[in-house]
């Protein structure tokens, strides 16, 4: 195994892209009615937005690779969670995921280390995360990083409406 960790460009569109919405259904399909799912992926993984995402000057994205074959990726840049505490220059880790059979051994480590690293490169700020209420493996894992639950939210797939957490740190 030889991994390697890189920003994503815009030419890693169709990668991340990809990349986005195999993490997504691998994690999630379980929860969602097909048109839910197949509505969301549209939307939160489509060329168009992730694309969007990567020209973007205040966001970042990372991915991680297997000999060469994208195997996980970071979303980060500017908080956009619905909290009344959220202000302008907080930071956010927006996605990390990594697919099923290359989960493990610290990747996800070296995803969020690196986003949180670049959100906090001009110095220490506000860092937000939103996470699913009954993904507790992450909520233990950000909890041990210094995150702590602020709010809830319900986050839309679809016509499914789900109860996320609201965590930050400083």
């Amino acid at each position: 195994m030889s991994l390697s960790l890189r920003r994503a460009t815009l030419e890693d569109a169709d990668t991340v892209s990809s990349l986005g919405a195999r993490t997504f259904i691998q994690t999630f399909d379980y929860l969602y009615p097909p048109a839910d799912l197949e509505t969301f992926i549209a939307y939160a993984y489509g060329l168009e937005r992730t694309r969007s995402d990567l020209a973007h000057p205040d966001k970042a994205t990372w991915l991680l690779e297997d000999d060469g074959e994208a195997i996980g990726y970071a979303l980060a840049g500017p908080c956009d969670l619905p909290h009344d505490d959220v202000q302008p220059g907080d930071g956010e880790l927006k996605r990390i995921y990594v697919l099923k059979d290359h989960q493990g051994g610290g990747k996800g480590s070296m995803l969020m280390n690196a986003a949180l690293e670049w959100l906090e490169k001009d110095g220490p700020r506000p860092l937000w995360i939103g996470v699913w209420s009954e993904n507790f493996g992450a909520q233990r894992l950000y909890e041990r990083l210094g995150f702590a639950k602020v709010g809830e939210y319900f986050f839309p797939v679809g016509e499914i409406r789900d109860l996320e957490f609201i965590l930050r740190r400083g």
